[in-house]
């Protein structure tokens, strides 16, 4: 079947299984998922949507966020848009009342599913991630052209070449307060080109013949900070302008004052503020792991997956696009991908744990592709989170292969990311240090062998119980036994966001549901 064909019948498929065209309110995409905004959450049929060859899982938060990986949800989305388009242009005119009563229990719905999780923390860290997440396709791709780049200037080949190939990887990155500043505009509430006018001051070459706190500033000085502290200033000035200005003179004043008085704020205080504050970080994250890199190591690569499923992990997002800004890469992500070979690690031992529970092995024989890849849905939601302990091992397992790579961090062996998002064997593209790409390439690669080892041994002695092995290493099959899977976002560094219920991939897996099959078993740790 033709890709196109593919990617159709994937959208087809999964439309009639959310409720129809109608249901649908709102479409959008990230790293790995299809999110959308529905009408009546009764109408989605989870297990029929989970059985889907393409589907890896499903998570619910404030939008129903659908697991089809990364490539694949940038493709399936467009034909989706236009399958819930057909449907709508087809559909017959409806009861204005019925419609009102629908949206009137989407919404209740929706607010139900907000309050579980809507601390005025975590809700802010949630901006922050809508900031940075659409920023990561474009961090990736130049990330991969600085990395090629580098290696042809080290090899010595097509010199014509690389003067292009440096301009395409380091363009973006230039601009990126530009970006920074549109996204959070949007996301605060004001006018997005007003956030980048606003965040465009920093990166222009004619702050060097300024002067702020006694010191003459320099352009990009204080980088994305400063850009997002610029636009959010921008947003509060442009609404309180609505507020006091004439209708009349507002096309006028508004965007004028909005960007006099944030632009001047930005100059003569926030770049200054904004660039000791990345400085800070920069130097705080070279200490750290120069002195403390095995043990800091440990401690982020198993701290990594419970700071996901808490929400935690977005206020990571800004160091580490401050941290490539600055220095060309960010060593932190390298560490925290530890935590995605712990995991793979410790679904292998499941898998050799449970001969006999052929609903398990089979999602794992599934999964494994993917989570080796850095999508850790599946065999987070599918494995080691439903049965509990198995998801501690895991941690231990990202702890060691944290340690590992840290542990050469703080022998002079920088080991960093040029782009975030990819993870696993995803992430070799991209990485970048300070001894040559090979060197970089082995310690990371070597990190990934421990995290899986120790991921593998941790779980092989310790991820189970004699009641859990009594109650799971038994034949599920014809009737799939159930597992309740609870949790947050899949523990990888895709700065998806959400708490919700993950699913795992078919109708075989752990936490599907059959009539006849056993009452639900609890997590169990």
């Amino acid at each position: 079947m033709a890709t196109e064909d593919k990617n159709r019948a994937t959208a087809a498929a999964i439309l009639p299984l959310v409720g129809g065209a109608a249901n649908v309110s709102s479409i959008a995409h990230c790293m790995t998922r299809l999110r959308l905004g529905l009408h009546d959450r009764s109408l989605v049929d989870d297990e029929a949507l989970k059985a889907l060859p393409a589907v890896m899982g499903v998570v619910e938060d404030d939008t129903y966020q659908i697991v089809l990986g990364p490539g694949t949800v940038a493709r399936v989305t467009p034909e989706f848009e236009q399958l819930v388009e057909e449907g709508r242009e087809a559909a017959p005119p409806q009861a204005a009342v019925s419609s009102d009563d629908l949206a009137a229990q989407g919404a209740a719905i929706k607010a139900q599913q907000k309050a579980k999780n809507a601390t005025p923390f975590k809700l802010f860290l949630r901006k922050i991630a809508n900031i940075f997440v659409p920023l990561i396709p474009a961090l990736i791709g130049c990330g991969i052209i600085a990395g090629l780049n580098g290696l042809l200037v080290n090899l010595g080949r097509l010199p014509a070449v690389t003067p292009a190939l440096a301009a395409m990887a380091s363009g973006f990155m230039a601009l990126i307060a530009v970006f920074v500043g549109y996204n959070t505009a949007k996301e605060f509430g004001g006018t997005p080109i007003l956030g980048g006018a606003v965040a465009a001051i920093i990166v222009f070459p004619g702050v060097a013949n300024i002067d702020a706190f006694g010191q003459t500033l320099s352009p990009g000085q204080g980088g994305v900070l400063g850009a997002l502290g610029a636009a959010v200033l921008a947003v509060y000035v442009e609404k309180w302008c609505r507020r006091w200005v004439p209708e009349a003179l507002d096309v006028l004043v508004t965007p004028t004052l909005t960007v006099l008085i944030s632009g001047l704020a930005t100059i003569f205080g926030l770049m200054y503020v904004a660039g000791e504050i990345s400085s800070a970080i920069g130097t705080f994250a070279d200490w750290l792991l120069s002195n403390g890199g095995a043990g800091a190591g440990f401690v982020l690569g198993g701290l990594f997956l419970p700071l996901v499923m808490l929400g935690l992990h977005q206020a990571l997002i800004p160091i580490h696009t401050t941290l490539i800004e600055q220095q060309g890469y960010t060593v932190l992500l390298p560490i925290l991908a530890m935590a995605g070979a712990g995991q793979v690690g410790a679904a292998m031992a499941v898998y050799f744990r449970l001969p006999r529970n052929e609903s398990i092995r089979r999602t794992i024989k599934s999964a494994l592709p993917a989570g080796l890849l850095g999508v850790g849905e599946p065999l987070i939601y599918g494995v080691s989170l439903p049965l509990g302990r198995p998801f501690i091992t895991a941690c231990v397992g990202g702890a060691f292969g944290g340690g590992f790579v840290g542990l050469f961090n703080q022998l002079g062996d920088t080991v960093g990311s040029t782009a975030i998002g990819p993870s696993g064997w995803a992430l070799f593209p991209l990485l970048d240090g300070n001894h040559g790409l090979g060197s970089t390439i082995a310690i990371y690669g070597a990190g990934l062998l421990v995290g899986y080892v120790a991921g593998f041994l941790a779980t092989y002695f310790f991820g189970f119980s004699k009641d859990l092995l009594t109650e799971f290493n038994v034949s599920q099959d014809p009737a799939p036994s159930t597992v309740t899977a609870t949790g947050g976002p899949h523990p990888t560094p895709d700065t998806d966001t959400g708490t919700g219920t993950g699913r795992a991939n078919g109708p075989d897996s752990p936490d599907s549901t059959d009539p006849g099959s056993p009452e639900k078993a609890p997590v169990r740790v």
